[in-house]
């Protein structure tokens, strides 16, 4: 028997966790955390983590449930997704999965690859090696090997140029090469379509907030550093376990609603919510991270906003410069981010349903969109 479940997606600053929020008061939703950096404990600010209050309104899952200490991964929040989406459902609830990490949509609509696991001391070696050359040099060791993984990976990419060393060294096999297979199964009840060619899109002439139910436009795969990749230390997978969510399950039938501002919406967003966040704390929340002593190189201590305010707090920049850079890093994210969902399908054709503005309120619609809007979630599969 198939599963539905909902999807909230977008950029960041997009409104998603407030239209996620408004959504799951109407249907009865649990709210399911596929942000990658709102997984770690620490980062309820930077990371723009729904309050406490919020979080009270509905149910809410995987928010804050890892130590900045333990890189999480798409393996690891697949089989957490699955058994957050069966235990909704265990509760009458309907599964919603907020989010704007597209490697996190991507493990559960596509599957996963069977990558094998890499010991500890195979990834502290190579841990070591990144820091004594460098993330650009390590790059250039492993275009020599592995040049099809290379191809895909800046060589600032510090994160993911060490995990595409530490594969290769633990199997002799690129990491681009495993990618090609799948282990973990798409949980989705078909195999989702690419989109259709951009003149499919109907955006609102008016320029007011629409909603369209047609699916965004279509091209080649995003380019590397793009959200399908970022945020998690492994993307690996082993084939699910018997006992897992993954091994034995009903399929899903998947209903994506996508959030698309324009991208001086986004940028606006971006400058008040980073005023809003230093105004809420962030320093401190960053001062906390720094106190533990941690890699820098782990997720968490790269999020949005830590190296900078890192670097304030260490006397290297002002906090003028600090915000500059944080601003900026966080704009081409959400750039990155867009592009990705553009290009990547949620749902079946006729699943998804596009919102060209930002949310901030159902108030902001038309009395038609915000009816086509309820009405599409409220839609059987």
């Amino acid at each position: 028997m198939t599963q539905v479940a909902l999807i909230v997606a977008g950029p960041t600053a997009s409104g998603k966790s407030a239209l996620a929020l408004a959504l799951a008061e109407r249907i009865g939703g649990t709210v399911i955390n596929a942000d990658s950096m709102q997984v770690y404990r620490e980062l309820r600010i930077l990371t723009a983590r729904p309050t406490p209050a919020e979080e009270a309104t509905v149910p809410h899952a995987l928010y804050g449930v890892r130590p900045a200490r333990e890189p999480g991964s798409a393996a690891w929040w697949r089989d957490a997704a699955l058994a957050a989406m069966d235990a909704a459902r265990a509760a009458g609830r309907v599964p919603l999965l907020c989010g704007g990490t597209g490697l996190y949509f991507s493990s559960l609509i596509d599957g996963l690859s069977p990558i094998p696991p890499v010991s500890d001391e195979v990834r502290q070696a190579a841990r070591a090696l990144l820091k004594s050359i460098g993330p650009a040099a390590l790059h250039a060791r492993l275009a020599a090997v592995d040049p099809a993984t290379a191809a895909r990976l800046r060589p600032t990419d510090s994160q993911r140029v060490a995990r595409a060393w530490e594969v290769w060294c633990s199997s002799g096999r690129g990491l681009a090469s495993w990618q090609s297979e799948q282990a973990a199964p798409p949980a989705s009840s078909s195999p989702v379509p690419p989109r259709p060619p951009a003149a499919s899109r109907s955006p609102s002439a008016s320029g007011s907030p629409s909603a369209s139910g047609s699916p965004s436009a279509s091209g080649s795969p995003a380019a590397s550093g793009s959200p399908a990749e970022s945020g998690s230390a492994a993307a690996s997978a082993s084939p699910a376990a018997p006992g897992s969510p993954a091994a034995s399950r009903s399929p899903e039938a998947f209903r994506a609603v996508l959030l698309d501002p324009p991208r001086e919406v986004l940028r606006e967003a971006i400058e008040q919510r980073f005023g809003a966040m230093l105004a809420a704390g962030a320093m401190s929340e960053v001062q906390a991270l720094l106190d533990q002593g941690l890699d820098p190189a782990l997720p968490a201590m790269r999020a949005h906003g830590v190296p900078e305010l890192a670097a304030h707090l260490r006397g290297e920049i002002s906090i003028e410069e600090a915000a500059r850079r944080a601003r900026l890093v966080t704009g081409q994210y959400a750039k990155r981010q867009a592009t990705w969902f553009r290009h990547h399908a949620l749902a079946e054709p006729g699943a998804v349903h596009m919102i060209h503005a930002r949310f901030t309120g159902l108030t902001q619609f038309s009395e038609r969109e915000r009816g086509e809007l309820l009405n599409f979630i409220d839609a059987p599969a």
